[in-house]
């Protein structure tokens, strides 16, 4: 293994651990039988969500996820095709 493929591998586990810490930090999403009604709370804690923790939280992790991709994906390449 060459000194890129050992640092993509870093980075691709610390990413993984990241995400799933992410994930595990997130508060459930249920609404009980509001889901299935399809009644609505028009509360304040609704209308900024995009404040909130949670929603920062949600953000993290798809950006974290993203990131694990790509990571993935350049490790793959850089194993197989050796650059």
């Amino acid at each position: 293994m060459s000194v890129l493929d050992i640092i993509l591998s870093i980075i691709d586990i610390v990413l993984g651990v990241l995400m799933v810490v992410l994930f595990l930090a997130q508060e459930g999403n249920d609404q009980g039988m509001g889901a299935i009604t399809g009644s609505s709370n028009d509360s304040y804690y609704s209308k900024s969500k995009g404040q909130t923790l949670e929603e920062r939280l949600k953000q993290a992790t798809k950006l974290v996820a993203i990131l694990f991709a790509v990571t993935s994906i350049v490790l793959y390449f850089a194993v197989t095709k050796g650059f």
